[in-house]
């Protein structure tokens, strides 16, 4: 699939847009103003490989623990602002890597032009976020619904007014909980600019219904070429967000990175299956090279079912199977299989992925 032309834009020392990586990101739900709990969910975020994440900031208590957990993270921060037009210039003026506003809900027109001028002086990437609930009057009143039609008017329309004003620094974020409307926005919005484009479906759900339905709308658009940066929304951990953002770019070819392929489990298994496959994929989340493993409960149809596997285990009586490329190679206990993998996969890493 051939990704559509964007321009390039930065937020702190990340470029996106252009031919970049489709970037993963995700959101904090603690108290930013509480900076212990906040600063740890970064981190796990961090370790997650979520390359973009942003802080909710609803007041000056926020601030200071925003900045400083600013200071100690090695990705791009922003700062989430809702109709506080002053809190999101006094976050570019403290040095935030991005804010992102929902122009339609901060107020006068007047306050936005300051935030898009403050913005300038040190190219503060900002977002631009456009949904059902902050859609303009004037709008609602054309329309008569936030429908995706709507929804790509006023997106185009705020572009437009940043770029008038000579900023360009910026994406657009235009989202729906109806898969079907987030969907034709985006397509609308991406064939009259070359904004970067951030997706995501809205208030998504639960962690299997989220994932579920954020991977369905995220398909259409990522296989037609159309998406910079995206989001998998969930009522779960931030983390799980970031792992199913990641699995979706990976699945449809557009990221690389260390796959899992395990079985559903029957009566036949011999090991913990669920355990050991989950352990892989939190340990080799941020390597980025294109290795499948392979976790089977049992040799019946273990190596068989995985041949297309680098490398791979599969329950015995008497320990596990390891086997390389399909084939056995021998019988270890659960630890030293483990182990075996895990050495192969410093090896590739060593040897440059080869």
């Amino acid at each position: 699939m051939q990704k559509r032309h964007t321009r390039t834009i930065k937020i702190g020392q990340l470029k996106l847009g252009g031919t970049n990586p489709i970037r993963v990101q995700s959101m904090t739900n603690t108290d930013t103003s509480k900076f212990l709990e906040t600063w740890t969910q970064v981190e796990q975020l961090v370790y997650a490989g979520c390359e973009i994440i942003r802080l909710g900031v609803t007041d000056e208590k926020c601030l200071d623990p925003f900045i400083k957990i600013k200071e100690q993270t090695k990705v791009p921060l922003v700062a989430d602002i809702h109709f506080n037009g002053e809190l999101a210039i006094e976050c570019i003026k403290r040095g935030a890597d991005g804010v992102r506003i929902n122009p339609g809900n901060i107020g006068k027109l007047e306050m936005v032009e300051k935030i898009i001028d403050a913005a300038k002086k040190t190219d503060v990437c900002i977002r631009i976020g456009v949904n059902s609930g902050s859609l303009e009057k004037e709008l609602l009143k054309k329309y008569g619904h936030p429908g995706p039609e709507a929804l790509a008017e006023s997106a185009l329309n705020w572009a437009e007014l940043f770029q008038k004003r000579g900023f360009n620094n910026f994406k657009l974020s235009i989202k729906s909980s109806n898969i079907d409307e987030m969907v034709k926005a985006n397509q609308i919005v991406s064939k009259k600019t070359d904004a970067p484009l951030h997706l995501g479906l809205t208030e998504a759900g639960t962690l299997i219904s989220g994932i579920v339905r954020s991977t369905m709308g995220l398909t259409k658009l990522l296989e037609d070429g159309i998406g910079d940066t995206i989001r998998v929304s969930l009522s779960s951990e931030p983390v799980h967000e970031v792992a199913a953002g990641k699995e979706i770019l990976r699945s449809l070819g557009l990221r690389t990175g260390v796959q899992i392929i395990s079985c559903p489990t029957c009566t036949r298994t011999e090991i913990d299956v669920v355990n050991i496959a989950e352990s892989f994929e939190r340990e080799f989340a941020n390597i980025e090279l294109p290795i499948k493993i392979a976790v089977m409960g049992c040799v019946v149809n273990g190596p068989g079912e995985a041949k297309e596997a680098d490398i791979g285990i599969a329950g015995a009586k008497d320990g596990v199977a390891l086997f390389v490329n399909g084939e056995i190679v021998k019988k270890v206990s659960v630890d030293e299989a483990c182990a075996e993998i895990k050495k192969y996969i410093m090896q590739r890493i060593s040897a440059g992925g080869k």
